[in-house]
């Protein structure tokens, strides 16, 4: 298997290979998106208590999910530049902060937005929303530890560690809602025995989900392939790259 793998180990090869992939990541995911909001947002029935109000969960859950799940992968691409020292893993890491960040930053956001009208505040310093708020001064530590070292391999050493450290927050912030008390929804669309939505809301919903799963992967390939230029620029391949550009 590492003998497979091993050809793959080098940025000149992941650089083609991505470029290769990102286009196809790009299309599908405006489409998915573009099909989900029009739907979601023009097209889904009202909601019976919440009425319109509700829709803004098309665009909450999914930055809710990804926020956490951009995070648990920096946390693997952490682990595996601690571990196994290589190069790229910090660079994948470093390069998935800062869509994260924007991530929880449109959670919060739309979850106070959302909460208002529904809850009558703002903000409430509840397990859930505390835990994501947590989050997100998580990913501006891990961007500013690996900036704050003029040795960028320091840095990066402790970007990993605090992506690696701070991934004990994610269970908190699932089942934050199950844990205690609080303001907060619990499950909805993973009761696959019976979602607690209408078929019309949560197809929509799950196509914003997966579009914008496939937009951060296509945004974290476009970030990798820059980085591992600004990496390799010394290097023979990328200097061709740029007598060809």
């Amino acid at each position: 298997m590492w003998k497979w793998l091993h050809p793959y180990a080098k940025s000149e090869t992941q650089y083609h290979l991505l470029g290769k992939i990102q286009p196809f990541l790009g299309w599908l995911s405006l489409i998915m998106l573009a099909v989900a909001f029009v739907w979601g947002l023009a097209f889904a029935p009202k909601d019976y208590q919440q009425g319109d109000s509700y829709r803004i969960i098309f665009i909450h859950v999914p930055a809710a999910i990804w926020s956490m799940g951009v995070y648990g992968s920096m946390a693997v691409a952490g682990l595996v530049a601690l571990v196994w020292q290589i190069r790229q893993a910090n660079l994948a890491m470093i390069s998935m902060a800062p869509i994260g960040l924007v991530f929880a930053f449109i959670s919060l956001a739309t979850g106070a937005i959302w909460g208002k009208p529904m809850w009558g505040t703002w903000w409430v310093w509840d397990a859930r929303l505390t835990s994501a708020l947590v989050l997100f001064f998580l990913y501006i530590g891990v961007m500013a530890l690996y900036s704050a070292f003029q040795d960028k391999q320091t840095g990066a050493k402790a970007a990993a560690v605090l992506s690696v450290v701070g991934v004990i927050n994610l269970p908190i912030i699932h089942f934050s809602v199950e844990w205690w008390n609080t303001l907060h929804q619990g499950a909805t669309i993973t009761k696959f025995d019976k979602p607690s939505m209408a078929v019309e809301m949560l197809i929509p919903l799950l196509l914003a989900i997966f579009g914008s799963m496939i937009f951060m992967i296509w945004f974290s390939i476009w970030r990798y392939r820059i980085a591992l230029l600004k990496d390799e620029q010394k290097r023979p391949w990328v200097k061709a790259l740029a007598k060809v550009a």
